[in-house]
């Protein structure tokens, strides 16, 4: 894994080579190296393994995007303060499925970091209000929902929010056997 420095220093040595055949008078070769230097720009912004490790999980095949997460050894000298951010994302979408423990520590830790989508961040915090729901912090999963909800502009994820909190009312109900008159035998020896 490359330091997110080695890019830039990439992409300006490719910029002053084109700036050297533009003086040559090679235009074509100029052009052609100015666009190869502004993917490794992009590549600075955007992570090459986050971005596959994103198109595995589009595929439902969490097994490929843990390998690709796993090729960032350190993910504090390889990435963008953003890119760190979506790094926890990804793996607390993973470990969710099996240790909510650290998936709610992945997902406090993308949302200090930042997301720079409001879906996304919409998302972590919907995962973060159904673990504060499981572990009985109601109040924090009800803040979190109602901020996730706010965030999700376009609406991708209402079905999911608005069964989330159906689940959480439903918790909220009073158990209806209480008051219901005692057992069917006392109910059989009064009448």
């Amino acid at each position: 894994m490359y330091n997110k420095i080695i890019k830039l220093i990439i992409a300006a040595g490719i910029l002053a080579y084109a700036v050297y055949q533009f003086t040559e008078g090679f235009i074509g070769n100029g052009i052609m190296l100015i666009l190869l230097s502004s993917v490794f720009v992009f590549l600075y912004f955007k992570n090459e393994f986050i971005l596959l490790a994103f198109l595995r999980l589009r595929k439902q095949d969490f097994e490929g995007a843990k390998k690709w997460l796993n090729k960032i050894k350190n993910p504090e000298s390889a990435l963008v303060t953003k890119q760190q951010g979506y790094y926890n994302y990804l793996h607390g979408i993973m470990v969710s499925q099996s240790n909510m423990n650290e998936a709610e520590k992945y997902f406090k830790k993308a949302i200090a970091l930042g997301l720079s989508m409001d879906h996304d961040l919409a998302m972590a915090k919907l995962n973060l209000s159904g673990i504060a729901f499981s572990k009985r912090r109601k109040q924090e999963a009800q803040k979190l929902l109602s901020e996730a909800q706010k965030l999700d502009k376009q609406g991708m994820l209402t079905d999911q929010i608005k069964m989330m909190k159906e689940n959480m009312k439903r918790s909220q109900m009073p158990n209806q056997h209480y008051g219901t008159g005692g057992s069917l035998r006392a109910q059989k020896r009064r009448g």
